[in-house]
């Protein structure tokens, strides 16, 4: 029984995936009735190329390293904690980087670099409770001040649970306009433990399971039905990402809840974040999942903003 059909290589203590172009499939994307970072146009306004690949897409590149390291556990309590460091454009090569693990960290380094040598992401893999590199970002943030975009959100509110499933042929809204089966046939690394439909051999559990990259599709199916009070029509893209398997792998056409909580606020000169943790629950309402994600909004997507800011503070902003 195998997971992958991938070649992957071995120098000295890190493994290596092969180079892959990922393909780009959120153009559709909407939200606030309008267009995102992934539209080509709306990315061009904001100074990028072009619209940009969403961060989890690589995700799956590392889904082979991971298992070589740590075998089908990899899938039942898998976790990659990751940084976002620049974009990445449809067409562009970038491989995937796993660093050697040891007793005393158990976590192992992630890498994910351009034919240029650009960083694409940076952060940690495990199986087990380890620190991640969300958990020692989270404890050297500053917090959010002079807030504009999120001057109504607050640390600690709770939202609602939502129901969410994830069926093969389902498109998943207009955050994610595109079925699993249409990722499926253009993901970087695909299994048949993904598409092993009635047929128990394919995989050790004897269901289909969501790709780890897919997981972030369905943590967030319906976070709109229960946004937050953030100011807009505003622009916002990944910046942190973490997704934990607590009790996985998580399968296709099942029902499970998720719920989300505000455990963070941060800024830069660019961006306002608002850091959300989501619980996944299944049917006996036990976690089996969870994701820390920072949305960061970009302030020179928000037209007001400038203006906004001087009524609040009496000053512009510097």
């Amino acid at each position: 029984m195998t997971a992958f059909d991938i070649q992957i290589s071995q120098t000295g203590g890190a493994l290596i995936g092969p180079w892959r172009r990922p393909r780009q499939m959120l153009q559709a994307q909407t939200y606030d009735a309008h267009a995102s970072i992934h539209d080509d146009a709306t990315a061009q306004k904001l100074g990028f190329k072009g619209g940009t690949i969403e961060g989890p897409t690589h995700f799956s590149q590392f889904a082979r390293l991971c298992e070589r390291q740590w075998g089908p556990a990899w899938f039942e309590t898998g976790c990659i904690s990751a940084h976002y460091r620049s974009v990445c454009y449809e067409g562009e090569e970038v491989q995937a980087i796993l660093m050697a693990s040891s007793d005393e960290q158990p976590e192992c380094q992630i890498q994910m670099v351009k034919r240029d040598g650009t960083e694409v992401l940076r952060g940690t893999a495990s199986i087990v409770e380890s620190p991640t590199a969300l958990d020692l970002r989270l404890r050297e943030l500053k917090p959010l001040t002079d807030p504009v975009i999120l001057r109504d959100v607050q640390v600690g509110v709770t939202g609602k649970r939502q129901s969410v499933r994830m069926a093969f042929d389902q498109t998943m809204g207009d955050l994610y306009p595109f079925s699993l089966r249409q990722k499926l046939a253009v993901i970087t690394e695909n299994s048949p433990f993904y598409s092993g439909a009635g047929n128990p051999s394919l995989n050790p559990w004897g269901r289909p399971i969501i790709p780890m990259e897919m997981l972030s599709v369905l943590f967030q199916y319906r976070s709109k039905d229960d946004p937050l009070p953030v100011k807009g029509p505003a622009v916002g893209l990944f910046a942190d990402q973490e997704i934990r398997l607590v009790k996985g792998p998580l399968f296709v056409d099942e029902d499970y809840e998720v719920e989300r909580e505000v455990v963070a606020l941060s800024g830069s000169g660019r961006t306002e974040s608002a850091w959300a943790r989501t619980r996944v629950f299944d049917k006996a309402g036990v976690v089996v999942a969870t994701m820390l994600l920072n949305m960061a909004t970009l302030k020179d997507s928000y037209a007001p903003y400038e203006e906004e800011y001087r009524q609040l503070y009496g000053v512009g902003r510097n």
